[in-house]
């Protein structure tokens, strides 16, 4: 006689599926919680970008604030004062002998240049000028 293998019971014989109703429901649930979250957690992740950014402004305001007042206390030293004007505005003490650089720029020459003559000269001369060029380049 042939061994018979025991007679499945009724629970072996009906195999639970792997998704369930109550699972696909929580899967949308938490789907929709997360639909749900994603624009506001968004916002609030730029809204914080924003604060640390006018943080960085203010600070940097704060910069230039403390900046003026140092030059406005600068400005209050009298000597200070006297040295700007005699920079800037080429002031004199009665007695003090100015003197002004008239053509200060180290690289400017005596003779003018080509660009130099073709300013000076009315446009009339330099269109004449080129065509009379232009008639001797021609063989």
């Amino acid at each position: 006689m042939a061994k018979q293998a025991p007679a499945a019971g009724p629970a072996q014989a009906r195999r639970r599926p792997k998704l369930t109703g109550r699972a696909a429901v929580l899967a949308l649930v938490v789907c929709a919680l997360v639909a749900a979250l994603a624009y506001p957690m968004r916002q609030f992740i730029a809204q914080r970008t924003q604060i640390d950014e006018q943080r960085a402004a203010q600070q940097q305001a704060q910069q230039q604030v403390e900046e003026l007042r140092r030059e406005k206390a600068r400005w209050q030293d009298p000597a200070y004062v006297e040295a700007q004007a005699r920079a800037r505005l080429h002031y004199a003490f009665p007695g003090d002998t100015p003197f002004t650089a008239v053509n200060p720029s180290p690289n400017s020459s005596a003779a003018p240049t080509a660009q130099q003559q073709a300013a000076s000269q009315p446009w009339y001369q330099s269109l004449l000028g080129s065509l009379d060029a232009a008639d001797k380049r021609t063989p």
